[in-house]
């Protein structure tokens, strides 16, 4: 049986623990850290496949694949002294932290694959970014929503500095709502609006016969409503400014 180790357990571990495990026949073995105690114990409580072991050494040492989900800023504490075997694969989340870094932390010689997993993996309908190329690492994430391999590392610090920008977007949708509720609309109308509205666009985004551009266009008539907010607010300026900030985000990764 496959046997898959996580150390970390937050709301992205959560997440692989959902899309691994929920309505699967076969789940893996999950081994989980206790740090995170309450997620961990809940994941543990709701499939048979997870349990919460003593200690992250002890989920290293019963695990084929190790995932790495802590926090950057926790990772040196978290990882302190633990031992990796060599025939292990150690997949890491752990945001702006390189492979050989990565490497000296642990001190191991096993193969080591950075990931950009999003929440959707528990849907099984994310693409998760990976580095490099593994056969262990593109199979697990096929099973999550499609493995997208990338060349090297100055490649996943770009697709890392557009994961960047999903909270923006919500701030965006919030700003719509807040906007319908000033100018009258009851609150919770306007969120239910605003929420189905950008569900739809999330459908379209699935049809991949269509280049963003494509869509943009599809959207909008000449002379109409959407071309008239696109062109008076998302205008050159507008765009130069998103270009900036994805410009100094990018080079804060690297």
């Amino acid at each position: 049986m496959e046997h898959i180790g996580i150390i970390g357990v937050g709301e992205i571990a959560r997440a692989i623990v959902e899309g691994l495990s929920g309505g699967v026949a076969e789940p893996p073995r999950i081994h989980l850290s206790p740090r995170g105690a309450a997620t961990a114990a809940e994941l543990a409580r709701r499939y048979p496949n997870a349990e919460v072991r003593a200690d992250n050494q002890d989920v290293a040492d019963r695990s084929d694949v190790l995932i790495l989900a802590v926090r950057p800023q926790d990772a040196a504490e978290a990882l302190a002294g633990l031992r990796v075997d060599g025939d292990r694969v150690v997949v890491s989340a752990i945001a702006g932290i390189g492979i050989g870094e990565l490497r000296r932390m642990l001190g191991t010689g096993a193969p080591v694959v950075r990931t950009i997993p999003m929440p959707a993996v528990r849907e099984r309908r994310a693409v998760t970014v990976v580095h490099p190329s593994h056969p262990v690492t593109d199979a697990l994430f096929d099973r999550l929503g499609g493995a997208l391999p990338v060349a090297d590392e100055a490649a996943f610090s770009v697709f890392s500095t557009l994961t960047g920008t999903l909270s923006s977007h919500y701030r965006y949708l919030a700003v719509l709502t807040e906007w319908a509720a000033a100018q009258g609309v009851p609150a919770e109308e306007a969120d239910r609006y605003v929420r189905g509205l950008f569900q739809g666009v999330g459908r379209a985004l699935g049809d991949g016969t269509r280049s963003l551009q494509q869509l943009a266009g599809d959207h909008e008539t000449r002379g109409g409503s959407n071309e008239r907010i696109r062109t008076t607010w998302f205008d050159a300026a507008n765009s130069e400014a998103l270009t900036r900030a994805l410009d100094g985000l990018l080079e804060h990764l690297r």
